[in-house]
């Protein structure tokens, strides 16, 4: 059980780094191949303006935090695991929804750790 976790911590913390080319990319701190600075969400048809997407872009920095302190916390056994990686993979879910044409793999693997969350929670001792 105990490496199932660690690759699952894995998958979170990679997860988050993936996160980062959306703030690197929507902050315009960079260039990330395969991401193209818009305004846009939701296909084209919700322009937020520049301020708004830096906004958007830090959120994907916020998401990318959630998800790697979610994994370390259940790697250490602590409570707050669950609770925190559910809001992580929901908030996480919310911001690729919006840009669903760039971040439809995210859309997919926060569905799946969703999933995965309530199965377990119906699972009396699932612990690390």
């Amino acid at each position: 059980m105990k490496i199932l976790f660690v690759a699952l911590a894995i998958v979170l913390v990679l997860h988050g780094l993936v996160h980062l080319m959306g703030t690197v990319t929507y902050m315009k701190l960079g260039v990330v191949q395969g991401l193209t600075f818009k305004t846009t969400l939701l296909g084209g048809q919700w322009d937020i303006g520049e301020n708004g997407i830096r906004v958007y872009g830090a959120l994907w920095a916020a998401a990318a935090v959630g998800f790697v302190l979610a994994a370390l916390a259940m790697l250490l056994g602590w409570a707050w695991w669950k609770p925190a990686l559910a809001i992580t993979a929901a908030f996480s879910l919310t911001l690729t929804v919006l840009d669903w044409k760039v971040a439809f793999a995210g859309v997919i693997l926060n569905v799946v750790i969703l999933a995965w969350l309530f199965f377990i929670s119906q699972v009396t001792d699932v612990t690390p």
